[in-house]
């Protein structure tokens, strides 16, 4: 099932500007109209709805227009593909909660609620639309505004992404030194989840923009590029308890509140490490996965044999040729390019943390 933030970006995709559905809201606001639009007619919409009429009509942003001017609500099909109800009156559950004040917001936020599908509420008055996804309130705003806010965070998020990449070579430094603590561990993960959050808000903005925002969509594509894979690398490499999946650990990095990423020890919980060996400067030794990952042409098959044969990456980096060659899938070419491949990242990463 889809989490909350992937429901409302799939719906902020289909209300951005250049989709008909977008169009059809603005020839709304403009007309000085307001309205109601469930996008999806389902089972559980059906007692809801009251009066009006049945129509099945081709949907179009002109036609969408037209039946708001009717002044009831305004039912579409999840494709949006055909008008199903027009000018109907939509009787919610009234026990649901709601913090809206306006008749037509209030009952736009408890059927988004009571049935789970998206729903548009435009203001007549003041003319703000209004989104609603389960119990999620987003205002989509006005281009230029988005664009603002967007490329702020943009570059917000270079900086970010600079000093993950400044932490992430001086854990490999250490690595190859074999000097990691779990301060060091810790750091990695706070800027990699630090940068994943910057990167969720702008993946908003890019939705909202549509079109508008295929520029921005090419920079953020370039500043992510295998920071996610980093992520779960680091987590993979340093994980204490290999009974517990990656995708668990990063689901509690996500858990944790934004004003608290910077306290390390709620990190190194989330890691599953406990405050009663060391410390944050406890030290570590890493299995190897980050490492291994970033010799070319070493398939990850190989990468898990490796790991599972020798256990930390000091033990691979000590391995001689015969040992590797003894590691199912790794003949003796195979094992001397490995034997090189970690020679030369460990000559790199040192001289580019003491450089």
């Amino acid at each position: 099932m889809a989490s909350r933030d992937e429901r409302l970006l799939a719906v902020l995709q289909r209300v951005a500007p250049g989709t008909p559905l977008r169009e059809g809201i603005d020839r709304i606001i403009k007309a000085s109209k307001g309205a109601i639009i469930v996008i999806g007619h389902a089972e559980e919409l059906d007692p809801l709805i009251s009066g009006g009429f049945k129509l099945s009509a081709k949907f179009t942003a002109q036609r969408l227009s037209e039946v708001a001017k009717m002044d009831g609500a305004i039912v579409l099909d999840d494709g949006l593909e055909r008008i199903m109800f027009a000018n109907v009156h939509l009787v919610p559950d009234p026990k649901i909660p709601t913090s809206e004040t306006g008749t037509r917001h209030r009952t736009a936020e408890r059927v988004a609620k009571q049935t789970g599908k998206p729903v548009i509420s435009v203001s007549e008055s003041m003319r703000i639309v209004s989104l609603y996804v389960d119990a999620t309130k987003h205002t989509l705003e006005e281009i230029s505004s988005i664009l603002f806010r967007a490329n702020q965070a943009l570059s917000t998020l270079e900086r970010y992404r600079s000093r993950l990449d400044e932490v992430s070579s001086s854990l490999s430094a250490l690595e190859m030194e074999h000097v990691v603590s779990l301060r060091d561990v810790v750091s990695v993960l706070q800027r990699g989840e630090m940068v994943r959050r910057i990167a969720e808000e702008i993946e908003a903005n890019v939705a909202e923009l549509g079109s508008d925002g295929r520029l921005l969509e090419l920079q953020l594509e370039e500043l992510m590029s295998g920071v996610e894979r980093q992520r779960r690398l680091v987590v993979a490499d340093y994980n204490p308890d290999r009974r517990r999946k990656v995708e668990t650990i990063l689901a509690q990095l996500d858990a944790i509140e934004a004003n608290q990423l910077l306290e390390s020890w709620r990190v190194a919980s989330a890691l599953g490490f406990a405050d009663d060996n060391g410390g944050l400067d406890q030290s570590l030794a890493p299995r190897g996965y980050r490492m291994l990952s970033r010799i070319p042409r070493l398939p990850w098959t190989i990468v898990e044999r490796l790991v599972d044969r020798f256990g930390t990456l000091a033990r691979v980096m000590e391995a001689d040729l015969v040992a590797l060659d003894e590691v199912e899938g790794i003949g003796e070419a195979r094992a001397r390019s490995i034997k090189e491949g970690l020679a030369r990242l460990a000559e790199s990463s040192i001289l580019e943390r003491y450089a």
